[in-house]
């Protein structure tokens, strides 16, 4: 939870008479380092609301990184993580500052439209259909992913989607699009949930799903019992994205900490810690760090 710290300086000035005089007399060299700015001078504001996908707080990764954000500003982060589609809302309506999602036609419609006001690539990872180990769509080991979305509609085995207008859900509906199929009847479940409460459902259920790979890695350590049944297909690329909210949707858009935010997260040494993130429990970064500088630098 963010805290905001409102500071009141009070001056009280004695030995002054009421008696109107043409001009006051200029501050000598002690009474500028003592007087504490007036409302007259603005400050910079030290809050950032960030707007992002949940794969990034499900996968842990904002709980890794974001406290070196906050210690090196002196602010803080209020995180609000939702589908890509509702993070893109809230800064198209200037409930944000700065969004960090993934759906790359979203993103540049709102570019577009003026919500924003600069976008850089962060990082990427890929998207994987998982199910149960029995399998009776039979789809592992399938290297088309849009022929394995429709052997699972043809199967009408139990599907679990994210029904949320994110990255995901788009992702999902374009792979039906490229099978030919539009899900229809009992055996597909729209659950407008975020990922990992989907990945919660899809394993209760043993049910197929189209999930990030983060995520799902880092769900499987709290016991899920799903596997992977089909990636590598470059229709599965998942880019991510930051972008400034345009700061004339009103004066409480921290522009200023929000590029900071984005000069951050795309600079080589948190590209480095985004590269590693991972490793240590999975043998792989569940994110592929993908910024301008970081492929200049490699």
């Amino acid at each position: 939870m963010a805290f905001t710290l409102y500071v009141v300086v009070a001056l009280t000035l004695f030995g002054c008479t009421a008696a109107p005089t043409a001009a006051p007399a200029p501050a000598g060299p002690t009474d500028a380092a003592t007087i504490a700015p007036t409302s007259a001078q603005p400050t910079t504001s030290t809050k950032l609301i960030l707007a992002t996908t949940t794969s990034t707080e499900d996968s842990g990764l904002l709980d890794v990184i974001l406290p070196d954000f906050e210690k090196e500003f002196n602010a803080t982060v209020d995180v609000v993580a939702v589908g890509t589609g509702q993070a893109i809302k809230l800064g198209e309506d200037g409930n944000a500052d700065v969004l960090l999602v993934h759906d790359r036609a979203k993103e540049d419609k709102f570019m577009e439209a003026g919500h924003g006001v600069r976008r850089e690539d962060v990082m990427y990872n890929d998207f994987i259909i998982i199910g149960p180990k029995d399998d009776p769509a039979g789809i592992k080991g399938m290297t088309d992913a849009a022929a394995a979305m429709k052997k699972i509609a043809d199967s009408q085995a139990t599907f679990i989607s994210r029904g949320d207008e994110s990255g995901t859900h788009s992702k999902e509906k374009a792979l039906w699009k490229a099978a030919g199929v539009e899900p229809t009847g009992s055996w597909y479940v729209s659950a407008g949930q975020g990922m990992g409460a989907v990945l919660t459902m899809a394993d209760e259920r043993q049910a197929y799903s189209l999930s990030d790979r983060a995520t799902f890695l880092a769900r499987t350590l709290e016991g899920l019992d799903l596997v992977i049944l089909v990636e590598g297909d470059k229709a599965l690329f998942n880019p991510y994205g930051v972008i400034a909210v345009n700061p004339n949707k009103g004066s409480h858009i921290n522009a200023t900490l929000a590029n900071s935010f984005i000069d951050w997260i795309i600079s080589v040494p948190v590209q480095e810690r985004i590269s590693q993130f991972g490793k240590d429990k999975f043998g792989q970064s569940l994110f592929i760090p993908d910024s301008t500088l970081w492929r200049n630098a490699h």
